[in-house]
């Protein structure tokens, strides 16, 4: 009796089975494609452009609650998924991140896990001391205000950036930068000397030497001019005055220096306590520039000394008329009768500091 043969049955079955797994493994693929897409389809849910900021040590769920407080989801199990495709959850990253309306999820995931921060615009402005720049710094970065304020205060530190813990501030020209959020000191430093080097560019440093001055010396001559007026039109008429007066080798008695030596920059009348004190910044005392900038001058102000305008001024009072404006004189004589004017509108007015 023959034996059947069950060769061909035993292939038929296999490829059967082959058939059957390798639709279902398409399926399956079609399945996984289908909602990768769907995932990826998603939407963040804020309506407006929101700014989220992630400091430096955050954790993942630090950053959803971020997220969950600023209403951009709607789906955190959406969120995380695709975090966790994307291997985000353990690896976030600081800084300031703008998140566009309806941005896709997947995209606002990429941009996070890549830290693909977006800078913000800092405005330096005529800040009078190291202390109130780094307590405005403090507010606008990451960064710490009494750790930048220590550096500030190291001679070591100022030193290497060719400056004293005086002159230091002089290396924040007021202007706008686009900086990352969460910038170290160090290099905040690195960054401020950079643009301080492109400030002074080969005119004005052409300009500086022909005046015989360094740069910190005539920022700081600017600051004084900047504490005078807040007309540019008049600004070279009054660094004049000051250029005229370093030549003679006259006192600078530049009544801002000595509202700086008082640390009260509101008095607006100044007695003979303040011109007797003995603060270097005193420049009724002491002949010559203060140790350094009395505040951040404007551009403005720095190329109004630059110009080195030729006036035989000697002396300015402010007007009479409080319009901001100042009377310019070449002898002590004209000068007293516009300061007289003045002080006489000052009791006036009933101003006594």
């Amino acid at each position: 009796m023959k034996k059947k043969k069950k060769g061909k049955s035993t292939t038929k079955t296999s490829k059967r089975q082959n058939v059957i797994f390798g639709t279902i493994a398409v399926l399956l693929l079609i399945v996984i494609v289908a909602s990768l897409a769907i995932l990826r389809s998603q939407k963040m849910a804020n309506n407006d452009k929101v700014t989220i900021y992630i400091p430096t040590g955050s954790t993942f769920n630090d950053v959803v609650d971020s997220l969950n407080a600023h209403q951009c989801i709607d789906n955190a199990m959406v969120f995380k998924t695709l975090s966790r495709l994307r291997h985000y959850r353990d690896n976030v990253k600081s800084g300031c991140y703008i998140i566009k309306p309806h941005a896709s999820v997947w995209n606002t995931v990429t941009k996070l896990y890549y830290g693909n921060q977006d800078p913000i615009h800092l405005t330096i402005n005529k800040h009078r001391t190291k202390q109130q720049l780094c307590k405005y710094l403090g507010k606008r970065l990451e960064l710490d205000a009494d750790t930048l304020l220590a550096l500030l205060d190291n001679d070591s530190v100022c030193a290497a950036f060719g400056h004293t813990t005086q002159t230091i501030i002089a290396m924040f020209p007021q202007n706008t930068y686009d900086i990352y959020w969460n910038i170290t000191p160090s290099k905040l430093l690195e960054r401020m000397n950079n643009e301080s080097t492109k400030f002074w560019n080969n005119e004005r440093m052409a300009k500086c030497k022909s005046l015989n001055l360094t740069t910190d010396e005539v920022t700081t001559l600017a600051s004084i001019v900047e504490e005078e007026t807040n007309k540019n039109d008049e600004k070279a008429n009054i660094a004049s005055v000051y250029l005229n007066r370093l030549r003679k080798g006259m006192p600078l008695q530049a009544d801002p220096t000595l509202k700086y030596a008082a640390g009260d920059f509101t008095l607006r009348r100044l007695l003979n306590i303040h011109m007797e004190s003995n603060s270097p910044y005193n420049t009724y005392r002491f002949k010559g520039l203060p140790p350094g900038p009395i505040c951040i001058p404007s551009a403005a102000s720095i190329d109004a000394v630059l110009q080195n305008k030729q006036t035989d001024y000697i002396y300015f009072c402010a007007r009479a008329d409080f319009s901001g404006y100042h009377s310019f004189a070449t002898n002590l004589a004209q000068h007293n009768a516009n300061a007289a004017a003045f002080h006489a509108e000052l009791n006036r007015r009933k101003i006594y500091k």
